[in-house]
């Protein structure tokens, strides 16, 4: 049988059912929450925003396509996945007259927020890369959202002119929060951002709170980075071949020639008990609360080896103490609530009693904490100079960011 050859009619039609298929998907696995922002992920055609792709590739639920790389060939802008653009849509509870200010354009999330804001309301797309606000321009006049500004400039600054903003949602990795968003947010708004935190990023809907910012609402996410004034490269402090710590914070600071030296000893296992679950949830557990954390980085062939468990190959929360490195690990035992055991490895000359450090905030998570929500975030601009960092205290730039546990 000879294949029909396509026709704006036939693709329009498989654009159609591929995105009701992807919304369908969406719901399922909870990124979609609301039937207002089903109804918006429905109206938009995405493909017209993913130029050169294939309509699976555009509707494909988990799947960030790169819109543009650098010279090194790593990404600096693309299209997010739809899985985390539905979930920061939740997360920002946009209503229809609302006055919006996107950071990081590409179109397609400007075109959902135009349909949530609807006709009374207004989208401000900026970014600093002219190229890509031209594409965003064209891809929005193409698909029907001439109403979205799109504006070409440094993000840090936000866009003065159209403020106050009922939201502000970021879509590329921030590590700080500059002081133009909060004052260009309305007393009442909200402000959704990629934070970056010690290694971890977290998409985070803070609310105002007369001039600080508060949360309980924080998902996993992943973004390119900030460009501009707002640009943070993290480091990555290197051990051995093959084997670091990856940190974004300067109160980070260790002896890498001890411990280099501790991790030629011989490992130590602690086993806790406590059920490891919801690993997101106690990633940001422990690197807000470990007293020196960094995140450990262990490559493929160490893994091989048997020298690391596999824990450290995907980046693990670790804690530096005395010359001594310890990070957790986990293991089957159908006697815990989620079928796994949390434990710990360390090496060096303390390592005991860095495991058992570790080991007791496994149990105090897996007792208290083991559920979704459970942490509260603050943040306060110039609280460098209020706050002192340590467990659960992260200072930035413009600001600390405080994060608490009921």
């Amino acid at each position: 049988m000879t294949e029909r050859p396509a026709t704006p009619d036939t693709t329009r039609a498989d654009a159609v059912g591929l995105r009701e298929a992807m919304v369908t998907e969406l719901r399922h696995h909870g990124a979609i929450a609301t039937d207002r922002v089903a109804a918006a992920l429905s109206a938009v055609p995405r493909h017209e925003f993913a130029l050169g792709e294939t309509l699976e590739a555009a509707y494909a639920a988990d799947r960030a396509l790169v819109t543009k790389r650098d010279e090194h060939g790593a990404a600096i802008s693309s299209l997010s996945a739809a899985h985390i653009q539905a979930v920061m849509l939740e997360q920002a509870a946009v209503e229809p007259g609302m006055r919006v200010l996107e950071i990081g354009s590409g179109g397609y999330n400007a075109a959902l927020l135009a349909e949530l804001v609807g006709p009374a309301g207004k989208v401000v797309s900026v970014d600093i890369d002219p190229e890509i606000t031209e594409r965003a321009r064209a891809c929005l006049d193409a698909s029907g959202y001439a109403r979205v500004e799109v504006v070409t400039a440094d993000a840090e600054h936000g866009v003065p002119d159209a403020a106050p903003y009922d939201r502000i949602i970021v879509t590329v990795g921030a590590w700080d929060i500059p002081p133009a968003w909060i004052d260009q947010l309305a007393k009442d708004g909200r402000l959704v951002v990629p934070l970056r935190l010690r290694g971890l990023t977290r998409s985070i809907a803070f609310d105002r709170v007369d001039e600080a910012l508060l949360s309980d609402s924080y998902r996993l996410a992943g973004f390119v980075p900030m460009q501009g004034q707002g640009a943070f490269a993290e480091r990555l402090v290197r051990l051995e071949d093959g084997v670091g710590l990856r940190i974004d914070d300067d109160s980070q600071r260790f002896d890498v020639g001890v411990l280099r030296e501790a991790l030629r000893t011989p490992p130590i296992e602690v086993w806790t008990g406590a059920a490891y679950d919801l690993p997101d949830e106690l990633e940001l557990y422990l690197m807000t609360r470990l007293r020196h954390p960094a995140m450990l980085h262990v490559g493929q062939e160490h893994i091989d080896s048997g020298r690391f468990n596999p824990a450290a190959g995907r980046g693990v929360a670790a804690l530096i103490h005395a010359g001594s490195l310890a990070y957790r690990i986990k293991r089957d035992n159908p006697a815990t609530a989620s079928g796994y055991e949390s434990g710990v490895i360390a090496h060096g000359p303390a390592a005991q009693e860095a495991a058992e450090q570790y080991a007791e905030l496994l149990r105090r998570w897996a007792d208290h904490h083991r559920r979704r929500g459970a942490a509260t975030i603050t943040y306060l601009p110039g609280g460098a100079g209020v706050l002192a960092p340590g467990q659960g205290v992260v200072i930035k730039k413009h600001g600390a960011l405080a994060t608490s546990w009921d």
